[in-house]
């Protein structure tokens, strides 16, 4: 049974399990309350992570299913949140493609041999997505601890975001090897994103197959096209990948940043929820989104490092430009940052359980928290 079946018919109680409730909310069905979960809310601000990362590195990590489901859970349970999402990396695909890559201190991602011709792009390998399995073994420990208790997230990179990746070597600025293959290489580019949509499709099956509710695809990088670089060269790509892996039997949500002008155009792939960063307000975005889609935001998450009082004011104003709508999964605007305050953050986590917006439908309890 998919995680889509599980959550179709309403509620027989008053208040849902965390799990129901989130993938609920992204298929923009009534929910007691809003969901809320984190963007990378396993991290280095953590003290139970760095502890870990003594001992391990980020892939290491990755690799290795009982430690990536260790870090999940204990920052899920630690938060009070609707949703755990696995401890994986976007990068993780490009080493059964052919691409090794490693994590340089102060210098992020180095890819070290990137791609830059077509004879680059036909070298790379699709038959290897099995190699990823670790993936599927770290959420199927994560979904045998939750059950339905907290819904499950798998995610994957975007296609324009791991050619970007692949192309650059690394972080970039203004993505020039990515463009000038992009616009000179027409045919490579196209080879290039289709080989990454089909390693992409079979390394998200595997994560639902092993109990993902949703699966996030992150198109980290998807800011630095143009609307009409987007619909000509990274729209198609994103258009497969959300279809297929919606074919599968679960929600996808779709998040880039700084995507304000690209919102109208990624609701056009299907997505079932678009992601939001914080630069424009909640309602303004979902109106670019349209109000067939669920949206999932969007606070600063350096508010994080905010006193209290104007935490809890900016929380409440998305809650409140939400207006009680089906379909708003609270969350930041983009990734919680190394030294935020983990109080902070589960200050956020209660002020969202326990908001009620009058009329709105949208109820809270203090027997709720038994649920989560």
């Amino acid at each position: 049974m998919s995680a889509t079946n599980k959550i179709i018919s309403e509620p027989d109680s008053d208040f849902l399990l965390a799990g129901s409730r989130f993938v609920r909310a992204c298929l923009r069905k009534p929910v007691d309350r809003t969901p809320v979960w984190f963007l990378r809310q396993a991290g280095r601000y953590m003290a139970e992570y760095r502890e870990v990362r003594k001992h391990h590195t980020l892939v290491e990590i990755c690799k290795q299913p009982e430690l990536a489901a260790e870090v999940t859970i204990t920052a899920a349970e630690k938060l009070g949140v609707d949703a755990a999402i696995i401890f994986a990396d976007l990068l993780l695909p490009l080493e059964p493609m052919g691409l090794d890559f490693e994590f340089q201190a102060g210098e992020g991602p180095v890819v070290h041999r990137p791609l830059r011709t077509a004879e680059d792009v036909r070298a790379l390998r699709t038959d290897r997505a099995g190699d990823l399995e670790y993936v599927a073994r770290a959420i199927e420990k994560v979904a045998g601890h939750f059950r339905d208790r907290l819904g499950i997230i798998g995610f994957c990179g975007a296609p324009y975001t791991l050619a970007s990746y692949m192309i650059e070597g690394g972080g970039s600025r203004n993505y020039i090897e990515t463009k000038k293959l992009m616009y000179g290489s027409p045919a490579a580019w196209a080879m290039l994103l289709d080989k990454i949509v089909l390693v992409l499709t079979e390394y998200c099956r595997q994560q639902v197959q092993a109990g993902a509710d949703v699966i996030q695809i992150f198109d980290s990088w998807v800011g630095s096209l143009s609307l009409s670089d987007y619909k000509d060269y990274a729209f198609e790509a994103s258009k497969r990948l959300v279809r297929a892996v919606q074919a599968m039997g679960v929600p996808v949500i779709y998040f880039g940043v700084e995507t304000a002008g690209l919102l109208g155009e990624m609701a056009v792939t299907g997505a079932d929820v678009i992601g939001l960063d914080w630069r424009q307000p909640l309602d303004v975005g979902w109106n670019a989104v349209g109000h067939t889609r669920a949206v999932q935001g969007n606070l600063d998450p350096i508010t994080l490092f905010a006193p209290p009082e104007i935490l809890e004011i900016r929380v409440r104003e998305i809650l409140q430009a939400a207006a009680g709508r089906p379909g708003h999964i609270f969350n930041l605007g983009h990734g919680i940052v190394p030294g935020t305050p983990v109080e902070n953050v589960q200050a956020v986590a209660k002020i969202v359980r326990e908001f009620r917006l009058e009329g709105s439908g949208l109820q809270t309890s203090g027997s709720e928290a038994v649920h989560d």
